[in-house]
């Protein structure tokens, strides 16, 4: 049994007990959404965006200005998703102790000492880094094996994170002075980049109708851990056509400075292989989310900007023309045809 979605999109059938699980993650996933859509309003493509990060298994970076829900969001997202969340505020003073943990001497009964082990926050499964960007370089590489790895090593001693673990951070795009910008090799680490706007007239409206009454909505729990770890497991398995394959590397590809297109000069550096990975995920998610069982070439073109933006960097001559990557990332999606 094939679905529609599968035979449009070209790629391969999947049996019948994973279209059968699949159908009911996509009936989970639309009252996860619902769930969300009670707490957060005129949101609706950076929830996706969000939820997409999270199926796919990876961690993604949320920019906006303050005041647009961010921690609300990834609050409400722990909740809906049934995860152990817990929040650090960055701060210039902020150590990788403090996020990762530390070890105390304690001395027993028999007044033996010995050294335990303490957790810090980040043993969660969802952890928010609220402007991640205010923190030292130092704080800031104590999260690059966690993302990368699910464990930290402390006093030279493994610790396994919970599973699933996912990071979502926040970054201000406008106030600079006292941040330190994200290394390359820590925004590789991010799936996707979500850009956070302002709300439309009418979202905001019923912002205020909603958050400044006796009782504003709480979400309702839909999944529970192992119920995502599920879901996590079947984006895994969602077929990709060659057509939607094709277009990956061709986007990709044509990103890197060695590509031989006439942007070439624009650019100082461009995605590696972890964006195609990251693409390739995040497109077999966002079809879940929309309700399909297999990614188009359109889920390419949707989220090459959130996936491409933070893993490249434009030349000073770009720059100066007045060049963006939004502009840039658009004008290479345009190729695709």
């Amino acid at each position: 049994m094939d679905s529609p979605a599968l035979a449009a999109s070209g790629a391969t059938s999947m049996d019948d007990a994973v279209i059968r699980h699949a159908e009911t993650a996509l009936d989970t996933i639309g009252r996860a959404r619902d769930a969300i859509g009670t707490v957060i309003f005129g949101q609706e493509k950076v929830v996706e965006l969000s939820l997409v990060t999270v199926l796919a298994g990876g961690h993604g970076l949320l920019v906006g200005v303050p005041g647009l829900a961010k921690t609300k969001l990834v609050e409400t997202l722990g909740t809906v998703l049934g995860l152990e969340a817990r929040r650090v505020q960055f701060t210039p003073d902020l150590m990788p102790s403090d996020i990762l943990g530390t070890e105390v001497l304690d001395e027993g009964p028999d007044r033996r000492r010995s050294f335990r082990f303490l957790k810090g926050p980040i043993f969660a499964q969802l952890l928010m880094a609220d402007e991640i960007n205010r923190a030292s370089p130092r704080t800031q590489s104590a999260l690059l094996q966690a993302m990368q790895e699910f464990h930290v090593s402390v006093a030279g001693e493994r610790h396994d994170l919970p599973r699933p673990f996912h990071v979502l951070a926040t970054q201000n795009p406008i106030e600079q002075e006292g941040t330190y910008p994200l290394p390359e090799a820590q925004l590789d680490r991010f799936l996707l980049q979500i850009d956070v706007g302002y709300p439309a007239r009418d979202a905001e409206r019923r912002i205020l109708l909603e958050t400044t009454g006796a009782e504003p909505a709480k979400p309702s729990p839909v999944l529970d851990a192992e119920a995502l770890m599920a879901t996590q497991r079947l984006v895994r398995r969602l077929p990709v056509g060659d057509k939607v394959l094709d277009a990956v590397l061709d986007l990709v590809r044509s990103a890197r400075p060695e590509a031989g297109t006439e942007f070439a000069d624009k650019l100082m550096w461009g995605p590696g292989p972890r964006a195609s990975q990251s693409l390739v995920l995040a497109i077999r998610a966002r079809a879940l989310v929309q309700g399909r069982l297999a990614p188009s070439v359109d889920d390419v073109v949707a989220l090459a900007e959130p996936v491409l933006k933070h893993r490249m960097a434009l030349s000073f001559a770009a720059r100066a023309d007045g060049d963006t990557l939004p502009d840039l990332i658009g004008r290479l999606v345009s190729r695709l045809g």
